[in-house]
């Protein structure tokens, strides 16, 4: 199995720099000989490696910088004055050292590195790509889009062509077909089934069609069916506006409340109750930690509460808060639940009979395009001229379509739900995560709360790792770890939602047996 890594121990440089001697002093005789067989590279210390092993074998290099002066600047002069307009869009870098061994010169090896540049460059926001390319490899090197840009340096045994690789070039090359495909463990954006992604190509209808009605009330009626809430109430905005126009229905009652606080989701609410200025008191806990029936109940007891906000899938852990312990509580305390299920609703079914107020979207779990979000109630909700009109829940009941909406949107929304009937994708994510579970079970992974849902889990252990995350991505691997509060913490994640998931996760499992497997080595 070859695969991608950058270089990061003394072992790996030591191979690095092995390589570097086999490829520019003995087969090309860039630089004098040296009786010990290895080259240390002038940059070395500049140098960022991306590496390819076939297995635990280093198989090829690629070395990456961005300091000035680049190698090229001293043979050419500044590199600026002979690249195009759109290889100067960003930054420039330069790359260095490109090689591959023999035996593994079957063209699949240099794809990967090309490619493993590409996403590394794209991800750090680089233009272009300077480098210069041996002329041996001419041929391979315009496959990957590489472009000359000077007349040749160097020697008539060691000739070099100046060329550069633009996002644009390589896009466009026999290279870029030839890429491994990019597998997305993210828990949004979702990438689209052909059915859903149809709806979105439709021509658009209006908001004041009847055809528009009759889509707006079977996404209700499926919602309804969904939840057990009796009315649903649905906004053009994220999962963040839907919590916004839940808290401004807070602002309209009288009592105190209390917010729990396990994740950062629940942080997030308790940010956006103090911008409302409700009065409350808040609940902290270690994030990933259950609340304890005993103690959220004495708490409840201290004095009179009248709400009860809480995330109930708190995705920033994976883990998933007790609604029916929580429920019984505010049931026997007389309190009003209201709860953040932007992304726990359509990954498992629950009951949303008995709550106040609660929040949903189309992205996420449900698996289409963000843009919608909705509000669930069990009471009637009237309208109120001191809220915002956009926050109004009044002005959405009823069956009221108060704003513009995107017709598109409202299609894929309701074909995402037409998975649901018979259970069908509650069965799917169920299937996913009860995968997981099992390379839990077998110490292949471990997570951080055994209190998960089928929607993400966060690693714990050596697979909680950014560096692991970054040498996954070069693979095609798509990890859950920029969000800040993940970087924060140093959490790496994996989510469950995307509909190629049975063939990432089948390649990702055997990528990570073979890193765990390296990583025991060095």
């Amino acid at each position: 199995m070859y695969w991608c890594k950058v270089a990061r121990t003394e072992k790996e440089f030591t191979e690095i720099a092995k390589l570097n001697y086999e490829t520019f002093v003995e087969e090309i005789p860039q630089h004098e000989p040296d009786k010990n067989g290895i080259r240390v590279d002038p940059f070395h210390n500049e140098n960022k490696y991306i590496i390819v092993l076939k297995d635990q074998e280093l198989a090829g290099m690629i070395a990456i910088r961005d300091q000035r002066p680049f190698s090229l600047d001293k043979k050419v002069g500044p590199v600026e004055e002979l690249l195009s307009e759109d290889a100067l869009e960003g930054k420039l870098c330069e790359i260095r050292l490109l090689a591959v061994r023999k035996e593994h010169r079957n063209g699949r090896v240099f794809i990967m590195l090309v490619g493993a540049l590409s996403d590394y460059a794209y991800r750090k926001g680089y233009s272009a790509a300077v480098i210069s390319g041996t002329v041996r490899e001419l041929k391979l090197y315009k496959q990957m889009g590489f472009e000359a840009f000077s007349d040749p340096v160097g020697s008539d045994d060691a000739q070099f062509i100046p060329m550069v690789l633009t996002r644009k070039l390589y896009e466009q090359s026999v290279g870029a077909r030839l890429k491994q495909k990019r597998y997305s463990f993210y828990p949004g954006p979702v990438q689209l089934t052909d059915d859903i992604q149809s709806s979105l190509i439709d021509g658009p209808v209006s908001h004041r069609s009847y055809d528009f009605t009759v889509t707006m009330e079977k996404v209700k009626d499926r919602l309804k069916n969904m939840s057990h809430a009796k009315y649903i109430h649905l906004l053009a905005g994220s999962g963040t506006l839907a919590n916004e126009a839940m808290i401004a229905q807070l602002k309209r009652l009288s009592g105190k409340g209390l917010i729990l606080v396990n994740g950062t989701f629940g942080e997030r609410l308790l940010n956006q109750a103090k911008r409302w200025g409700l009065t409350f008191d808040c609940m902290h806990l270690e994030w990933g930690q259950p609340y304890d029936e005993v103690q959220l109940s004495s708490k409840l007891a201290e004095e009179t509460y009248e709400w009860l906000l809480m995330a109930h899938g708190e995705t920033s852990t994976g883990m998933l808060n007790h609604l029916e312990m929580v429920q019984n509580l505010c049931n026997t305390h007389h309190v009003k639940l209201c709860l953040d299920c932007v992304s726990s609703f359509g990954s498992l079914p629950f009951s949303l009979s008995d709550v106040y107020l609660a929040t949903g979207v189309s992205g996420k779990a449900i698996g289409t395009m963000s843009g919608l979000s909705f509000v669930f109630s069990n009471h009637e909700i009237a309208i109120d001229p001191t809220l915002p009109s956009y926050l109004d829940l009044g002005l959405y009941a009823n069956g009221k379509i108060p704003f513009t909406y995107s017709s598109q949107l409202l299609n894929s929304f309701e074909t995402a739900l037409n998975a649901y009937k018979d259970n069908n994708r509650y069965t799917l994510l169920k299937n996913r995560y009860e995968q997981l579970l099992s390379s839990e079970s077998n110490k292949e992974l471990s997570f951080l709360t055994p209190y998960g849902y089928p929607m993400i889990v966060t690693l714990m252990g050596e697979e909680s790792c950014p560096n692991m995350a970054e040498d996954a991505a070069l693979s095609g691997f798509d990890l859950h770890y920029k969000s800040a509060y993940l970087e924060e913490k140093g959490w790496v994640q994996l989510s469950i939602i995307q509909p190629d998931f049975e063939v990432a996760w089948k390649k990702f499992r055997k990528w990570l047996l073979n890193y765990k497997t390296y990583q025991t080595m060095e």
